[in-house]
Parts: structure tokens; C-alpha cells; sequence
């Protein structure tokens, strides 16, 4: 993870970069699925002997997943069961 920029940041382009699209194009704003800035403060204010956190968070039919070093992880939605299907 680059240190020198938010980590939400980050996560924008990662998204941007695993649709192929321009972090300007990606629509809503990430500040819509969460709280930008605690998100920023929460990976910024971590110590060495702390409990490295991980959060989640579902953007843009995705799972957004960000552990403890800064590593954003992009999950696609997991294809519907045939018991959801029936259910829809």
C-alpha cells in the first residue's frame, strides 16, 4: 500500500482498475458505501502491537475488503444458488 496516499484512495482505484474504467467514472462515490474519512483514520492511526483491523464493505455489487496492511481485496458478487434463483 502507498503510505503517502488515503487508503481510500486505494480502494478507488482498485475498484476503477478491476472494472477497466477511470477512478473519475466509477459512480456512486465511494463515500456513499462508507465513511471515507473514518476509513482513512482507522488504517492511518494503526500501530505496530495494535490488532490490525479488516473491514468490509459491499460497493458497486462487489465485496470490498481491506485487511490490516492496506491490502484491498475486490470479491465479485457469488453467482445466485438455485434455491435464491426460485426465491427471486
Amino acid at each position: 500500500m502507498d503510505r503517502g496516499q488515503p487508503l481510500s484512495l486505494t480502494v478507488v482505484e482498485r475498484i476503477a482498475e478491476h472494472e477497466g474504467v477511470s477512478p473519475e467514472n466509477l459512480q456512486p462515490p465511494l463515500h456513499y458505501a462508507i465513511d471515507t474519512e473514518a476509513l482513512d483514520s482507522l488504517f492511518r492511526s494503526s500501530t505496530p502491537d495494535a490488532v490490525s483491523p479488516t473491514v468490509e464493505f459491499p460497493y458497486r455489487g462487489y465485496t470490498v475488503r481491506v485487511e490490516g496492511d492496506g491490502d484491498v481485496s475486490i470479491l465479485d458478487p457469488e453467482p445466485a444458488t438455485c434455491s435464491e434463483k426460485e426465491a427471486a
